[in-house]
């Protein structure tokens, strides 16, 4: 097993994590009302947004979140699906949508039903396992069929689940091809278009699924000390905690800020574990200064936001490139006579750094123009997902994305725009150091992707600014 043995230290970092969660949960209630708050967590329905510190308590929701974070990274471990920054991602989204929305038993079905279809074609589960975990953003519509519908049972629940896992490997392979990897939360696109068809089927038998709105306002103070302890922690760790020089990773930090972010983008594979560790906190200081300044609330919901940036500071996300779109997302707010605070705006503005590429391929005004335009559009994007999408605000981020990138490039960069053709898969399955040194030399970009070939790297990524190198344009 090299290939786990190259990031190896994934698998125990993430167990520790998992057990942080779940000791600081134990700390801040007592045993009795973790079990209450956890029974009531696993038979909510779920709907977007439904905060488990809110319905459970902050313990039982630390809780949850330790279970489902550990549950996750031992099946990526037992499938033998490779770690890599990717891994990062999906720990870091599966530990913050457990706090709203994910639990340890509605995730189970669509599971199940990704590994039966790699035994459908064929293919060993290793290949659909990231899938798997990514596809659980519709978890709620497993809870709506098991226990809110008018036709509500568990059979049917988790039949459902089942479904979802089935459809979505192909689904979300398609869709990661049209965005041109300027969203970085692809399942939020393909669940939402999946959720888009589902909604009406539902209301047409006499169903009316709805979004729900249940909001912590009590637990900044705790929050705010265990996320910054994290952060801080994270940052430390990738100085003086991976046997680099602390100016090696420092450097290797700056190199990263000069990084797009397009999709792929895997950070722990180009710059290596400080760097990114670096990346994650201050990322994740960053989520916690927006949160506070537009006069937020430190939730479920929020801290999970906060959680899905740190994940995505090993796959695209840095502090060149979310500061804008958050940016543009605080604008929106204001002029659509709403303030930042509104809860559905303070996720917008943490989770619509999906479209953090934007920002770092074509500048930071567009990251501000892209950040406007998702404040106002994820308003209205959850009504036909009825609030059964998780990760609406990755199918908010897709449409502007596939709207926005070939506007851009045709009229401000006078060039035609091409699809992608990486697969999407070679997300999960690569974990060969990328080779970066390159990047400030005159090779041509067909010179780089020849050497990766060459070296195997089919998953490496173009130069940082994303366009051709001085000898090609001329």
């Amino acid at each position: 097993m090299q290939s786990h043995a190259r990031y190896g230290e994934i698998f125990p970092a993430t167990l520790v994590f998992s057990a942080g969660l779940i000791f600081l949960g134990f700390v801040m209630d007592t045993p009795e009302n973790i079990l209450v708050g956890l029974y009531r967590i696993v038979t909510m329905q779920d709907l977007l947004i439904t905060d488990y510190a809110y319905i459970g308590g902050v313990g039982a929701a630390l809780v949850n979140a330790g279970i489902v974070t550990a549950i996750s990274i031992c099946i990526i471990k037992l499938s033998g699906d490779p770690f890599n920054g990717f891994t990062i991602v999906e720990m870091g989204l599966m530990a913050g949508f457990s706090l709203f929305g994910k639990n340890c038993f509605n995730i189970w079905p669509i599971i199940l039903g990704t590994w039966l279809y790699s035994k459908y074609q064929r293919e060993p589960f290793a290949k659909y396992a990231s899938v798997a975990l990514l596809a659980t953003a519709l978890a709620p519509m497993v809870s709506y069929m098991a226990l809110g519908s008018i036709h509500a049972s568990l059979p049917l629940g988790l039949v459902t689940g089942i479904i979802i896992g089935f459809l979505l490997p192909s689904l979300s392979a398609y869709t990661y091809r049209i965005q041109n990897g300027m969203n970085l939360y692809n399942m939020g696109f393909a669940c939402g278009l999946f959720a888009m068809m589902v909604v009406p089927i539902l209301t047409a038998f006499g169903d009316k699924p709805d979004s729900a709105l249940y909001w912590a306002t009590e637990y900044n103070g705790v929050f705010i000390i265990v996320v910054s302890v994290l952060c801080v922690s994270m940052m430390l760790i990738g100085f003086y905690g991976t046997g680099v020089p602390l100016w090696a990773v420092w450097a290797g930090y700056r190199r990263l800020l000069s990084t797009t972010g397009r999709a792929p983008s895997d950070y722990l594979r180009m710059f290596g574990a400080g760097p990114v560790l670096v990346n994650i906190g201050i990322n994740g200081i960053l989520g916690i200064a927006y949160v506070l300044i537009v006069g937020g609330e430190l939730n479920g919901p929020t801290v999970g936001g906060i959680f899905t940036i740190m994940g995505f500071s090993a796959f695209g996300k840095h502090a060149l490139n979310i500061i804008p779109v958050m940016a543009g997302v605080t604008l929106g707010a204001y002029g659509m006579h709403y303030t930042p605070d509104y809860p559905a705006l303070q996720l917008a503005g943490l989770f619509g750094t999906t479209l953090a590429p934007i920002a770092g391929h074509f500048g930071w005004p567009f990251g501000i123009l892209a950040g406007f335009i998702h404040s106002a559009l994820v308003l209205q994007t959850g009504g036909p997902v009825a609030g059964l999408n998780l990760y609406n605000n990755g199918f908010s981020g897709g449409l502007i994305a596939i709207v926005l990138y070939p506007t851009i490039t045709a009229i401000f960069k006078h060039r035609r725009p091409v699809l992608r053709d990486e697969d999407y898969y070679d997300l999960f399955e690569e974990n060969t150091p990328i080779d970066t040194s390159f990047w400030r030399t005159h090779r041509s970009e067909a010179d780089h992707e020849h050497m990766a070939d060459a070296a195997g790297n089919r998953n490496t990524p173009r130069m940082p600014d994303d366009e051709p190198a001085e000898s090609e344009k001329n």
